[in-house]
């Protein structure tokens, strides 16, 4: 079971889908294998980027299935099962612990009024989740702003072991919760970035734990922790500096997804680039600009190398 200790990279994982819509199992397992190989500390399925608002609640649960029985164990699973209603809630994060998922990730829903409406819902949240729990604070999508005292409330309740990090600009919020733990007000949990890792190396220097994001190269985010973890900062930040272009091309809104998924089908992780509709489609002048990117980071990288 996932607890406040986690930290490391956990790779935000797409679903694959086959050229007419249907799962792609085979990809969903050359998938978890690749994350796994590349030092993933962990997974994150039915994601923002998972396309989860699109599955029955039955492919859901048999992707999850899928996933788990690859990973055999072998490192943590956390599900995403934000949705409008409760029952929906229950449904997908009931029917994942028991497969055998280590915890659930959820957002507060949108259109949510001042803060007590806010904790208010993360607290109802929990006991319909009764597992480990991951509060996923990322305004840009839900409109929620959550406070640093705001989430010392909730992490009151010891079922909260996680909070993903993804307000924008946010540091200064890590920093604020990370003083509040310092200073006796609310108990530590564990912090991992996001927003794409577009600020990994400034997040795990605030206190970050890691990262939580499904950037197409997950190997360059675990490199980048163990460095900061060895107090090699430069070191780290060029690597970094290495991906931020096709980082920054990755998190374009709506096209983003779409761009991830190309990478990692270029990269031989998974069988196609499909989208669920309805869903963006790529132009050819937007590949170009990936297989640039692409190759020229390659390259870079094997001049490191040699």
């Amino acid at each position: 079971m996932l607890d406040r200790s986690a930290k490391g990279v956990f790779v935000i994982a797409p679903t694959p889908f086959l050229p007419g819509g249907a799962l792609d199992l085979d990809s969903t397992d050359r998938m978890t294998d690749a994350f796994i190989a590349a030092g993933a500390s962990g997974m994150t399925i039915l994601g923002v980027m998972g396309e989860a608002p699109k599955l029955t609640e039955a492919e859901s649960l048999t992707f999850v299935d899928r996933v788990l029985k690859r990973v055999k164990g072998r490192i943590p699973v956390v599900v995403g099962a934000s949705a409008p209603g409760f029952a929906q809630m229950k449904a997908i994060s009931r029917g994942s612990m028991d497969l055998g998922a280590a915890g659930i990730m959820v957002s507060p829903a949108p259109g949510l009024k001042g803060d007590e409406a806010v904790v208010s819902y993360i607290a109802q949240a929990m006991d319909v989740v009764d597992g480990p729990f991951v509060l996923q604070d990322y305004p840009q999508l839900t409109g929620i702003t959550m406070t640093a005292a705001m989430i010392a409330r909730m992490a009151q309740d010891q079922r909260m072991v996680m909070l993903k990090a993804e307000d924008w600009p946010g540091l200064d919020k890590l920093t604020a919760v990370r003083k509040l733990e310092a200073e006796g007000k609310m108990p530590r949990v564990a912090i991992l970035g996001g927003v794409g890792g577009q600020f990994l190396p400034e997040e795990l220097a605030r206190g970050a734990d890691g990262i939580m994001t499904g950037y197409a190269y997950p190997e360059m985010l675990v490199k980048v922790c163990q460095l900061m973890g060895a107090g090699r900062r430069d070191a780290a930040q060029d690597l970094f500096d290495l991906h931020l272009p096709l980082i920054r091309t990755e998190v374009q809104p709506g096209l983003g997804l779409a761009i991830r998924k190309y990478v990692l089908k270029k990269r031989g992780i998974i069988a196609h680039d499909v989208l669920r509709a309805p869903g963006p489609k790529m132009s050819a002048e937007t590949a170009g600009e990936v297989d640039y990117l692409m190759g020229r980071l390659e390259r870079a990288e094997a001049r490191l190398a040699a």
